[in-house]
């Protein structure tokens, strides 16, 4: 069973965040759409995907490191037995060594539910069986278009049986952000495995995001800047209109609040509106404007200039 640290490439010591950057790397070089000439990639894109869903789990994390579970989660049989007879020592009479109660061992590993009904473990073996074991996990890719991601539309995923399933975005979500869907993998004998699907928020032609806020460069034009008024601006949520102040400068930022992503606390953050003073090059009335009329502020003064 491969074990998920050498997976990931990351020693048993390696903190989250050591775990979640190698697992960013890793599956940026073998994603499928990158790979399409190399089946094997795809495997190793699944593997590493579970490695991850693994060590990401402190839970899971902390069994595997104490080897109770193998590198797909599945229970571990203690010392390389299998749940049935065998195990026997020397004496013919159940595991024993040196006088050391390996009763208390293996209670400790099984929960209590290691020993048989008629008493100890001498004579029968380890007492129980290792549950059947689950399909594998399938991992997917979800292209989200930046909008959706913002406001936490339904998405549309279709699964490797065909079926076709709405998924709801979770709060905070970003590229790299995984969902798990329960049972939507692999049939196995134990049940079917999970769908891990890995998100991936696509950019947008104008809009940008800064943690939970959405950033917009927004042109005006020069009339606009002297006279003040109200403009309209595009949000993730539809266009709004926003208030100019008369005599406005380039650079200067409006803030259009509960108009960014949602966090993972459910707020959402706010939409930063940066004025760009769009002049337009070859205008005669402009041209004669200036010709006439000359700004005698020293506006570059604080630059020493």
């Amino acid at each position: 069973m491969a074990d998920p640290y050498s997976l990931l490439g990351v020693t048993r010591s390696a903190t989250e965040a050591e775990i979640k950057s190698a697992y960013r790397k890793l599956a940026k070089e073998l994603h499928p759409d990158k790979n399409k000439d190399n089946p094997k990639a795809a495997d190793k894109f699944s593997a590493v995907t579970n490695a991850y869903d693994l060590l990401s789990d402190k839970d899971k994390r902390a069994r595997f490191d104490r080897g109770e579970i193998d590198g797909e989660g599945n229970p571990a049989a203690p010392f390389g037995f299998g749940g049935g007879g065998g195990g026997r020592g020397p004496s013919g009479g159940g595991f024993e060594s040196g006088g050391a109660d390996f009763g208390d061992i293996f209670e400790g590993l099984f929960g209590g539910a290691g020993r048989r009904a008629g008493g100890g473990f001498g004579g029968g073996g380890f007492g129980r069986q290792a549950p059947p074991q689950k399909g594998a996990n399938v991992a997917y890719r979800l292209a989200v278009q930046f909008v959706d991601a913002a406001t936490l539309a339904p998405q549309r995923i279709t699964l490797q049986d065909g079926k076709t399933i709405d998924l709801k975005l979770s709060a905070g979500v970003e590229t790299g952000t995984q969902m798990r869907l329960s049972g939507k993998g692999q049939a196995g004998p134990g049940g079917a495995g999970d769908a891990i699907v890995t998100v991936e928020v696509k950019s947008h032609p104008f809009f940008r995001r800064d943690g939970d806020n959405v950033l917009l460069d927004l042109p005006i034009t020069l009339d606009e800047a002297v006279k003040g008024g109200k403009v309209k601006v595009p949000t993730v949520d539809g266009p709004v209109m926003l208030g100019v102040t008369a005599g406005a400068t380039s650079g200067k930022t409006l803030r259009l609040r509960g108009r960014g992503f949602t966090g993972k606390d459910g707020q959402r953050g706010d939409q930063l509106v940066t004025l760009q003073i769009d002049v337009p090059a070859d205008d005669p009335a402009i041209q004669a404007l200036v010709e006439s009329w000359q700004d005698q502020r020293a506006v570059r003064a604080h630059l020493g200039v």
